[in-house]
């Protein structure tokens, strides 16, 4: 059975390294850890990337996804990608952001709210559902009474680059689990570290 990875982010070099791109870093690690590239769908405005992931002979088919739509307009691409592929939202996995978790924390869960983060909000309005995977990184609060908006779009600090760094391996290793393995060992595996 095929996967469907998302990994959720907004498209240009202007927001490349940004803590709201998170999930389309983890997701570039994904693509080379699958020796691809991200090619545009003629379905949907996201870029795509097919094979499989994990190690040869420990490994799943899995459809790799950045959604070149702004994080608020996730939804619509990755709707229309589900029903392309006829794979199901149980087998969705996305990564993203997380602001309640502080930065060298990433958690993996099945469904919930989209907790005021924009892109879970159009993906659970177009999916009709909240029941996905979420792998969730934590890039921490800001700092006194910084907006949270304004925060999440600014890059990391260049103290927090090796940090973020191994978080995007260790994301990455917890996606591979998931797929691999399920997702009670990749929470055991994850949320236990």
């Amino acid at each position: 059975m095929t996967w469907m990875i998302v990994g959720l982010g907004n498209p240009g070099p202007d927001y490349a390294t940004t803590r709201h791109n998170v999930g389309f870093m983890v997701a570039d690690e994904l693509a080379a850890r699958m020796h691809g590239t991200f090619s545009r769908h003629k379905r949907a405005m996201a870029g795509v990337l097919e094979g499989r992931i994990g190690s040869p002979g420990a490994d799943a088919r899995a459809v790799l996804v950045e959604p070149w739509s702004f994080m608020n307009a996730s939804g619509g691409p990755v709707k229309a990608l589900l029903q392309f592929y006829d794979i199901t939202a149980g087998r969705l996995v996305v990564i993203h952001d997380e602001l309640d978790l502080p930065l060298e924390t990433v958690r993996i869960k099945f469904g919930g709210g989209d907790n005021g983060h924009n892109g879970l909000k159009s993906l659970r309005q177009s999916l009709g559902t909240g029941d996905f995977t979420r792998v969730r990184f934590g890039i921490g609060r800001p700092p006194g009474r910084q907006d949270p908006a304004a925060f999440v779009l600014k890059p990391f600090a260049g103290s927090e680059r090796d940090v973020v760094a191994q978080e995007v391996l260790r994301s990455a290793d917890a996606v591979e689990t998931l797929v691999l393995h399920g997702l009670e060992r990749a929470q055991n595996d994850c949320n236990g570290g």
